[in-house]
């Protein structure tokens, strides 16, 4: 596999695992970031406001280099690292697993919850279609409009996805780029007389 390119999940998928009363729901998303990560924790808390726990773990980037696991007051190492391990032995990323907790009343000892957590999240992922992406990075190119030819043909001839796109008296085009041809199209953009690229970090609301 190449350098930038990384295994994910295609579309949210959900698992379940009960023991002894309780009920662990995990949830498994593609996310791209850490504010998407706290966006999509927050909404959870607020739909599973009656349960005990929110425990999660996610795995971000082509190197996996940005992680992180929250037990959310669960024992220490009970059920974050178990879910990231789950993440991390399908070889994942840019994916993000939460599992709710609804407590049963029996206590199920660190060992009991250390399955529990790892279960389910791994049964999310066997739910999940997992697909191969490259990392990418959004580029914004700012012109004239007697420039628009040229750019749109450098958009066909690498058949770039277009994120967003403003066509006025000066028009903007924003573009998701693979990470390695990032160097080479803004070379060949900036090249286009009067043709101003600049890299985005979100795309513009």
């Amino acid at each position: 596999m190449e350098e930038d390119t990384y295994r994910t999940i295609e579309a949210p998928a959900e698992g379940l695992y009960k023991e002894k009363g309780s009920k662990f729901i995990a949830l498994a998303y593609p996310v791209y970031s850490e504010e998407e990560v706290k966006e999509t924790m927050a909404e959870l808390k607020k739909q599973y406001y009656d349960a005990r726990h929110h425990c999660y773990a996610y795995s971000l980037g082509a190197d996996k280099g940005r992680f992180r696991a929250n037990d959310d007051g669960e024992p220490n190492h009970s059920a974050g690292d178990p879910i990231l391990g789950q993440i991390r032995s399908a070889d994942l990323s840019n994916v993000l697993i939460a599992v709710i907790r609804y407590f049963g009343g029996t206590k199920l000892g660190v060992g009991g919850l250390i399955n529990a957590y790892k279960t389910a999240a791994a049964d999310a992922l066997e739910h999940a279609t997992i697909i191969e992406k490259h990392e990418t990075v959004l580029l914004q190119a700012q012109y004239a409009y007697p420039q628009m030819n040229d750019v749109m043909s450098l958009v066909k001839e690498y058949d770039l996805n277009v994120r967003d796109q403003q066509f006025e008296l000066d028009c903007c085009l924003t573009l998701e780029v693979r990470k390695k041809l990032q160097e080479e199209i803004t070379t060949k953009l900036e090249g286009i007389e009067g043709v101003k690229v600049s890299v985005l970090n979100e795309l513009p609301v």
